[in-house]
């Protein structure tokens, strides 16, 4: 892809799952990473084989829901690298989702601490990347969002109501500095198969989920890497204040 090549990019998120894909992707494609997560151990992982494939990239932990941990982890993206070109934030409590039942039955502290990571979170860093962005000419926020925002369901209302929230967050900001040079989307995923849903899930229940949709097979991890990718490079500057469904067809809108 055009304009990846020596970029700054922070993956907020990038232990495992779509956060390590994206990072990985980014670093192929020339930029300049840092893996930024909770789980430090599993971030230095993903940044090993990233670098023994022989990319730019450095490990940081941090805690997304903690305001002095997301500045200090943006202010070492900026030592380390010399500035910030853009950023993936993809972070999230997925211990919470399984115990996020329905409004009523729902222990209140799983809604608050959903909404701490995903959209708290979310916001500051944010709130703590648009200037270093800025004060490059601009740049690049890919938030990871979900279908869930849309479809409606009988269980997560906390997942879906920040993910919802995620998406107007990016419209925030590409409304707010989009003239200003600073580009905000959200690709939201459909069902993706991860190793752990490979290993734990039922075949006959990922059968049932792939008729859902209007595809040939169920998601992949670099599916939500090409497109993240496609959205920080040159040939997406263009594209700004979008959610875009990577879901094979399961949401039409």
């Amino acid at each position: 892809m055009e304009g990846l090549k020596e970029k700054v990019v922070l993956v907020a998120g990038a232990a495992t799952g779509l956060g390590a894909a994206s990072a990985r992707r980014l670093a192929d494609e020339g930029a300049r990473v840092v893996v930024g997560d909770l789980d430090l151990d599993g971030a230095r992982r993903t940044a090993a084989a990233i670098a023994d494939a022989g990319g730019q990239v450095v490990a940081v932990g941090f805690d997304i829901a903690d305001e002095d941990s997301v500045g200090e982890l943006v202010r070492t993206t900026v030592r380390t690298y010399g500035g910030l070109d853009a950023v993936h934030i993809n972070a999230g409590d997925m211990g919470a989702v399984s115990r996020d039942t329905d409004v009523v039955d729902m222990d209140l502290a799983v809604w608050d601490r959903t909404f701490a990571v995903n959209l708290r979170g979310h916001m500051l860093v944010t709130r703590y990347t648009v200037p270093e962005l800025l004060a490059r000419g601009g740049g690049a926020i890919v938030y990871t969002s979900s279908i869930a925002a849309f479809t409606g369901e009988a269980a997560r209302p906390a997942y879906s109501a920040t993910k919802a929230g995620i998406n107007a967050l990016a419209r925030h900001v590409a409304s707010r500095w989009g003239r200003e040079g600073i580009r905000a989307n959200a690709v939201a995923p459909g069902l993706i198969l991860t190793q752990a849903i490979q290993e734990g899930a039922a075949p006959a229940l990922l059968e049932s989920l792939l008729a859902r949709t209007r595809s040939t097979r169920h998601g992949r991890a670099d599916d939500i890497a090409g497109m993240v990718a496609h959205l920080i490079s040159d040939e997406g500057t263009w594209i700004n204040g979008q959610v875009i469904n990577v879901d094979g067809g399961t949401v039409m809108r």
